[in-house]
């Protein structure tokens, strides 16, 4: 990175050459002015603050949030994939080191994949922050629901950055149309801020348009997630009471402008392979189960391709790592829930298993369950589950079934580690362990590093207060 001082003596080297090409050619060209205005040119990329100051200015700033959370959440490099991977929802099928260190749960704080995750989650959040001030000051009379899902956007992204890194994230703020450098935060506190930006957002819905529900219902589940992830049960159960289980929360793609980054790794580029349970003795099979909420298909089978993946290998060509593409998005344009009302569902047979109320808990699972279409949250082909008989049983049943609800969103790597921190399990009964499929053994990563690049913020040099669970 240039400093400040490094870039001003390039240009004045710069303007300098110019004075003296004035000099020498002035007989033919005339006399230059002003050598500045042969460096002035019109930058397409750089957004003025004046640009934005208006109602449409604070509407496009909105649109660009969300198209950040789009990219933060089912783009390149998105924590729902490197999360799915140093837990257990992939496989690394690539011959990029940075993607088999986190498969493999040693993950350097110079990873590329990392940094982008990281930058895209932060752009994110500090976007819809931008909108939030531009919507009050030059939007005043836009509806609520605008204002509320930019607070929607910044609670997801933090309670994403508190579920994928160690404790000691750094978050920037404004001051005006500065960024101002953040210090490191405990996880705790990165998930009480979460909270507050998720009831701030709930506080301005007060209609029933579509939009009001909607953006109601994504807060009101983000901040059943957060309050779960907080060990407050019963108020997260408290607070996706009211959220339909047919609610989706969408992120939309494209075949020409953001495709689904999911479908594009795993289906089209081979790079990520759904795990069949070979991932040491804590991965779930989530390609060999063959339930219907995580459709999959082994490369080069009949299945496989009719949906276009006719390879029976991963992209780095080994047998170690048989190819299987899941079916959930099956094309480029696919569309991803990425909050829904079944997750509310979960958040409640959770807070009443955590109540000592198994049979009710069993219950909410087995209507889920017996919901057919996607209309009304379920899917077809599913039998009801029966007692697991013992707590620690029915502790694993009920995450078995958040995991296959909820693959791919995102969840999984939290979900893990709350085993860890709120029902005392050991890592090892956990996470993947053993033999890694590409050499060697797995490592001791829980979450994600703080990227080497926050070393530049004097006041988050060093990384992680703490990489436990």
């Amino acid at each position: 990175m240039l400093s400040y001082t490094t870039t001003r003596s390039a240009r004045a080297r710069v303007l300098g050459a110019v004075a003296a090409a004035c000099v020498g050619a002035a007989a033919f060209l005339g006399a230059c002015a002003n050598t500045d205005e042969l460096l002035s040119v019109t930058d397409p990329d750089i957004v003025n603050p004046s640009d934005v100051q208006s109602p449409a200015g604070a509407n496009a700033v909105r649109l660009g949030a969300l198209a950040r959370l789009n990219a933060a959440t089912t783009g390149v490099e998105s924590y729902p994939l490197l999360g799915g991977l140093l837990a257990d929802e992939w496989r690394s099928g690539d011959s990029f080191i940075d993607r088999d260190q986190i498969d493999q749960r040693e993950v350097e704080r110079r990873n590329s994949f990392l940094l982008t995750a990281n930058r895209n989650t932060h752009r994110a959040r500090m976007g819809a922050i931008q909108a939030v001030g531009l919507l009050k000051e030059f939007a005043v009379t836009a509806p609520g629901w605008q204002s509320a899902e930019m607070y929607f956007v910044q609670a997801y992204v933090e309670n994403m950055l508190a579920e994928n890194h160690c404790s000691g994230i750094v978050f920037g703020s404004l001051e005006g149309t500065d960024v101002v450098n953040g210090a490191p935060i405990t996880t705790t506190a990165t998930l009480e801020m979460a909270l507050a930006h998720a009831d701030s957002g709930l506080r301005l819905i007060t209609g029933t348009t579509a939009d009001d529900n909607r953006v109601r219902n994504a807060l009101a589940v983000t901040k059943g997630r957060i309050l779960m992830n907080l060990n407050r049960y019963a108020d997260a159960a408290t607070a996706v009471a009211a959220v339909p289980t047919s609610f989706r929360y969408n992120t939309a793609h494209s075949t020409t402008t953001n495709e689904n980054q999911i479908w594009s790794l795993n289906n089209s580029n081979r790079r990520y392979t759904v795990n069949t349970g070979l991932e040491g003795p804590a991965g779930l099979n989530f390609a060999g189960a063959n339930d219907p909420r995580v459709p999959t298909c082994a490369g080069g089978s009949a299945l496989c391709i009719q949906n276009g993946v006719t390879q029976p290998r991963t992209f780095d060509n080994t047998t170690l790592v048989p190819m299987h593409a899941q079916l959930l998005w099956a094309t480029r344009d696919a569309s991803v829930a990425i909050v829904s009302g079944v997750e509310a569902r979960l958040i409640e047979a959770e807070a009443q298993l955590k109540a000592g109320n198994a049979t009710a808990s069993l219950a909410t699972l087995n209507a889920l369950r017996a919901a057919t279409g996607t209309g009304s949250g379920g899917v077809t082909g599913l039998t009801p589950l029966t007692d697991a008989s013992t707590d620690a049983a029915r502790v694993d049943q009920l995450f078995r079934e958040r995991a296959f609800w909820l693959f791919g969103r995102g969840t999984r790597l939290g979900e893990m580690r709350r085993l860890i921190r709120q029902y005392g399990r050991a890592v090892n009964a956990v996470f993947p362990t053993g033999a890694f499929h590409k050499g060697g053994n797995y490592g001791a990563d829980v979450n994600f590093p703080i990227p080497l690049a926050e070393d530049n913020n004097p006041n988050a040099a060093g990384g992680c207060i703490d990489r436990t669970a």
